[in-house]
């Protein structure tokens, strides 16, 4: 983070735990995220990284600790209230009205995503078209607008997700294995799709386990593990601590990683 984020972070978590039942899945965790800044999370399965963005968009609200998004505490709202404020997500399934065309899902985020709809009128107005047409170009899938959703392939549906969550306006958006599944080439389209959507003013929290993916485009990295954060920090520090090493990326992925970053910066 930059002096000036940290100072006013966008997104402060709080001590934040998730407990179902005698099972603690987020256990004290506390971290800033400052606006404009991609924070890369990973960790082994079931380290408790998809039910961090559950407690923060509010699908599982917290059992503990507070939530602060851009100076306002979101602890415990609602997920359409914390939607409204400015929080959008991305699945690691592909989500979507599967009979609906790629434009129509578009519009339903522009739509339901950005104010309170409880008596929704018949036809969405001219800006939350033309939001959803925004959100298509800078995806770089306009040209599949009309196409229904069920038929389009796995790299779009995953555009598409993140269409549908910018046409929201967020300012927070939470990513969750967004390249899961695809092919090297693909996973190099999904990269240019977060740099578009981060020059677009967007603060980024994604979730991966693929390392190359995660190390190129983060600011920041935080591991978990058994629902504690075990690291934080640059990624040009993560291969230095042996914790992360141990327990989550082994030493033989560590120095490929370790030669993937040389190369990178060489």
């Amino acid at each position: 983070m930059t002096q000036d984020a940290a100072a006013t972070p966008l997104l402060s978590c709080r001590h934040v735990g998730k407990s179902f039942g005698a099972l603690a899945a987020v256990r004290d965790l506390s971290f800033d995220v400052g606006a404009g800044e991609i924070l890369g999370i990973g960790g082994p399965n079931g380290a408790g990284k998809t039910t961090l963005f559950e407690v923060i968009s509010g699908l599982n609200p917290a059992t503990k600790g507070a939530i602060v998004l851009d100076g306002q505490d979101i602890t415990g709202h609602a997920p359409e209230q914390i939607c409204h404020a400015g929080v959008a997500r991305t699945f690691q399934l592909n989500a979507g009205f599967d009979s609906m065309t790629a434009r129509e899902n578009v519009l339903v985020g522009a739509y339901f995503g950005r104010n309170n709809r409880a008596v929704p009128t018949l036809r969405a107005g001219r800006a939350a078209h033309e939001a959803a047409d925004a959100a298509l170009e800078m995806l770089g899938i306009a040209d599949r607008a009309d196409k229904v959703t069920a038929k389009l392939p796995v790299l779009d549906r995953k555009l598409l997700m993140m269409a549908s969550a910018m046409a929201t306006k967020p300012k927070l958006l939470l990513m969750d294995e967004p390249v899961g599944g695809l092919t090297a080439r693909e996973v190099d389209r999904v990269m240019d799709a977060v740099r578009a959507i981060k020059a677009a003013g967007v603060t980024i929290i994604l979730i991966e386990h693929v390392m190359r993916f995660l190390v190129r485009l983060s600011d920041r990295i935080m591991i978990m593990h058994h629902g504690e954060k075990i690291f934080e920090g640059l990624p040009t520090k993560l291969l230095d601590d042996r914790t992360v090493v141990d327990v989550y990326l082994g030493q033989g992925a560590s120095e490929r990683l370790r030669s993937f970053m040389e190369n990178t910066h060489g």
